[in-house]
């Protein structure tokens, strides 16, 4: 019994050094969003400096995530996360003490791989340090919570640090924990690595590099400039290469990505949803937020102010699914919680301030838990341990693709929805309700009642999506048991494809 304790405690307390790698690469994202006016004044950074200043990050780390997944699985995934928490914290003082552009878009190139090494690695250990489902399942809820603590004190850290110290110092932020993690790592997290895995076949990454950055590049040149020749070639050219991509991988004996993993119902459906979800998030939040400066006339610090509830509501979501869980099969826990998406984009849909808005994005963030926290579980739990890399890899390039997916796609359908509702005719005022700042009284008024319909149809549209991931996840999880009682462990599912350990 005090041996259990005991290995009870060194899981938890490991939990919390992985916390701090999975936090600072959400938190690295988002607080950017306050640095990057004042480092462009003082580089001198050209607009499409800073377009790439701000975007390479992303490029890197929805690139490198199958990679490293896979390489995490054959060399160690301890070893990776110490040799990425090296990199992260060395590419982070290499970005703070950046003397051009050209510096600092290469130092966060670097941030992005290393970023990309910590996530996958971080989530497979924890599969290893909480071998019982139901405790596993409560620690991806903690794990899948600090990427929404990393989102929301992301542009209000940047903007206290910014108000004190120069704008190097936001970069310094992650160099401390990475440190600590160097340090303790070694002694509190345990080594797994797949004893058969053969070398990574370096083609497969060159193709699954070549598939996703023109993809990602493609959505991101979507949603800043609409359907244009360029987005449209680097789109085609991702699918192509992606074609190739899954050839090889069909014909290789140890390859990067197990494509027979797609041909189980649970594994397509839930990560069809975490897709869908990602997407629905990515393509409201950035509205409510505008809606909150541009429209209710609150600071850049009161918006984030305004969107706390609904990261706390996050939170709570993800620490009760796994309880739930418990007694709840995922049939119906998660279809649920999905409905109460629904019901918060609808919420949206309908508000016109300040708080309906904060209170409807609070629903939809609160009914994401179960479909996180147990979904995340059945994703990584269908493959063997072994491999555990590899499916958080797929997972978290899911979650990278869907949030790109909802700001290109449901943004190029807000601006055309804008520009039809707008009626200005051309000008800065008919592209965006940031260029009507300054613009006559009636073409501010035009302006605001376009971008509220804006918001609307988008929250309807990610309403309906959320409803078909429910109804999705209903067909296809609905044989899947309950976690059960403490004293009472689930039985461990099976199907023809996969053997998929319930942890809700």
């Amino acid at each position: 019994m005090t041996t259990d304790a005991h290995a009870g405690r060194r899981a938890w307390i490991g939990l919390a050094v992985l916390a701090l790698p999975t936090l600072l690469v959400s938190l690295d994202t988002f607080v950017m969003v306050m640095a990057v006016p004042k480092l462009s004044a003082e580089l001198g950074a050209s607009s499409t400096e800073q377009l790439w200043i701000m975007d390479v990050y992303g490029f890197m780390v929805a690139g490198f995530l199958v990679t490293m997944g896979a390489l995490g699985d054959r060399i160690g995934r301890r070893r990776l996360l110490l040799a990425g928490a090296a990199a992260f914290g060395a590419a982070s003082v290499l970005a703070a003490f950046s003397t051009g552009p050209a510096m600092l878009i290469a130092a966060r190139a670097l941030l992005g791989i290393a970023g990309a090494s910590l996530t996958p690695s971080t989530l497979a250990m924890i599969m290893s340090l909480f071998p019982d489902p139901r405790r596993r399942a409560s620690a991806v809820g903690l794990w899948a919570g600090c990427f929404t603590v990393g989102a929301v004190i992301g542009p209000l850290v940047g903007g206290v640090m910014l108000a004190h110290f120069w704008w190097g110092s936001v970069f310094l932020l992650g160099v401390p924990a990475m440190v600590l993690l160097l340090v303790v790592g070694p002694v509190l997290l345990p080594e797994h690595r797949d004893p058969s895995g053969s070398r990574i076949d370096l083609p497969s990454v060159a193709l699954s590099l070549g598939a996703i950055l023109p993809f990602v590049y493609g959505l991101k040149e979507t949603a800043r400039d609409g359907w244009r020749p360029l987005s449209l070639a680097a789109l085609a050219a991702g699918l192509a290469v992606g074609a190739l991509f899954a050839r090889r991988q069909r014909r290789l004996p140890d390859p990067l990505i197990d494509l027979s993993l797609f041909r189980g119902p649970a594994f397509s459906a839930v990560l069809v949803a975490m897709v869908a979800n990602a997407m629905s998030s990515g393509g409201t939040m950035n509205l409510v937020a505008q809606h909150f400066q541009l429209i209710d006339g609150l600071s850049p610090l009161d918006a984030g102010i305004a969107l706390v509830p609904g990261m706390v509501a996050a939170m709570v979501g993800f620490q009760a699914a796994p309880l739930l869980g418990r007694r709840i099969p995922p049939v119906p826990l998660i279809p649920v919680g999905l409905a109460l998406t629904v019901t918060g984009l609808l919420l949206i849909a309908q508000a016109s301030g300040t708080a309906g808005l904060a209170t409807g994005f609070a629903v939809s963030c609160l009914g994401a838990g179960p479909l996180i926290s147990i979904g995340t579980n059945v994703v990584v739990g269908a493959v063997p341990p072994a491999k555990a890399g590899s499916a958080a890899g797929i997972a978290q390039t899911g979650n990278e693709l869907g949030y790109a997916l909802g700001i290109a796609v449901l943004g190029s359908l807000g601006t055309a929805v804008y520009r039809h509702t707008v009626g200005l005719g051309s000008g800065p005022a008919h592209d965006s309700i940031a260029g009507a700042a300054g613009a006559s009284a009636s073409a501010m008024e035009a302006a605001r009642h376009a971008f509220t319909t804006e918001l609307r149809v988008v929250s309807l549209v990610a309403a309906a999506v959320m409803l078909a991931a429910a109804v999705l996840i209903s067909v296809a999880l609905r044989s899947l048991p309950a976690m059960g009682r403490d004293d009472q462990p689930a039985p461990v599912p099976e199907t023809p494809e996969v053997k998929i350990p319930v942890a809700g």
